[in-house]
C-alpha cells in the first residue's frame, strides 16, 4: 500500500464520519460494505499508534477537524499538524506492510 493509496483511504474515512447519519440510515437499502471495512481497518490500527497520532486521527478524520483548525485548537502551526499527518500516514504504512508481510 501506498502513502497516496493511504491519504486516499483517509479522505474516504473522514467523509464517511462526515456523513455517517445517512449512511446509517440507508444501510439497510445499500449497505456500504467496503466502506464500514475500511474504517473498521483503519480504527483497528490506529488502536496501537503512539497518542499524539491517535488523537490526531479522530481529531482529523473522525471528528473531521482541517488541518488550520488543529492547528489553531491546539497551540500549533498549520505545518506541524502537517508533518504529523505525514507521520499518521508513515504509521499506518508500516502497520499495513507488516500485515501484508505475516
Amino acid at each position: 500500500m501506498t502513502i497516496e493509496e493511504i491519504r486516499q483511504d483517509l479522505k474516504d474515512i473522514r467523509y464517511y464520519y462526515e456523513m455517517m447519519e445517512l449512511f446509517k440510515n440507508t444501510a439497510k437499502i445499500i449497505p456500504p460494505i467496503a466502506t464500514v471495512q475500511k474504517v473498521e481497518k483503519y480504527n483497528k490500527v490506529v488502536e496501537k499508534a503512539p497518542i499524539k497520532l491517535y488523537i490526531l486521527y479522530v481529531s482529523l478524520y473522525v471528528n473531521n477537524n482541517s488541518q488550520v483548525t488543529l492547528a489553531d485548537d491546539w497551540g500549533l502551526t498549520a505545518d506541524y499538524i502537517k508533518k504529523l499527518n505525514t507521520k499518521l500516514c508513515e504509521f499506518f504504512k508500516k502497520e499495513f506492510d507488516k500485515q501484508e508481510n505475516n
